[in-house]
């Protein structure tokens, strides 16, 4: 795979780039979707849709570069880099690898210590299971009370964005440290709940640590179909089957049959209702 960058000139060239989101047979993957007008378009590419795509683009006259020569070359080195990194699971939160990615297991040992070390803060909630019924974790940072006005926080609802689950487990300690330390988000503590999910789409981050580092969807499967996954992140009740998500089940963007169809997003919806005083609702996602 390649990762091609365009950036539009002129609205002929827009609606060009456009339309190419229209062309599932390619199977494009957008990683930074049309915009405007000088605004970097950024697209990975399977190899065997390069010379038919970059043909499509000369003969419309729209120029590109190559912004990854070799993706599955960065993958593998990544791949290396986690092998080199893995020293068996940590002792305590404080000697945690903040700095390097993370497999399911090392994340649930990792929120099962912290919830250990600060019990008086930090508590682990199940809001459900997954497709192929993993848990759903959740970690609740409360100085006590009950249903104190409260932040939800999720990362990794996009499995392959890895970057987030990361940030997720990054938070976590740091919350802990600035509660200790009386600084930082402490004082929100003093008035709020926080609640946080580290891996909010469990099967897809298996998958992409085991099978396709590429895979963003969740792992559900429809009957009558060949194709794997939803977009959980296109599969709320909020704007459901707008602009930007697909009815085509082989989409990266593909919404579900129906609002709410995934266990990973109805859990949250089901766990924000009932809990029925969340004042903020922030989802962390990255580049890709």
């Amino acid at each position: 795979h390649q990762v091609l960058r365009i950036i539009p000139t002129n609205d002929e060239e827009l609606q060009t780039v456009q339309e190419l989101q229209d062309l599932e047979e390619l199977q494009l993957d957008f990683w930074l979707a049309p915009r405007g007008l000088g605004h970097p378009v950024d697209i990975r590419v399977p190899f065997p849709s390069l010379q038919p795509l970059k043909a499509h683009l000369e003969s419309n006259g729209i120029s590109y570069s190559i912004m990854i020569e070799d993706v599955q070359t960065l993958v593998d080195h990544e791949q290396m880099e986690m092998l080199r990194g893995r020293r068996g699971l940590p002792l305590s939160t404080n000697t945690f690898d903040y700095a390097t990615y993370h497999s399911l297991d090392e994340i649930y040992a990792f929120m099962d210590l912290l919830v250990a070390e600060n019990p008086n803060l930090v508590s682990k909630l199940e809001i459900g299971r997954s497709t192929e019924d993993r848990p759903l974790y959740v970690l609740k940072f409360s100085k006590g009370g009950t249903n104190r006005p409260a932040i939800w926080i999720d990362t990794g609802i996009h499995s392959r964005e890895w970057v987030t689950q990361a940030s997720g487990v990054w938070f976590a300690k740091k919350i802990v440290q600035d509660h200790e330390n009386n600084e930082g988000v402490a004082s929100i503590l003093d008035k709020m709940d926080i609640f946080l999910e580290i891996v909010t789409n469990p099967d897809g981050f298996v998958f992409t640590q085991t099978q396709n580092r590429m895979w963003r969807k969740t792992r559900s499967r429809r009957p009558g179909s060949v194709c794997v996954g939803v977009d959980p992140n296109r599969n709320w009740d909020a704007g459901f089957g707008g602009p930007g998500a697909s009815g085509n089940a082989c989409s990266e963007t593909y919404h579900g049959p129906y609002a709410n169809s995934e266990p990973e997003v109805k859990s949250i919806v089901d766990f924000v209702k009932s809990h029925g005083n969340i004042k903020a609702f922030i989802s962390i996602h990255s580049y890709s």
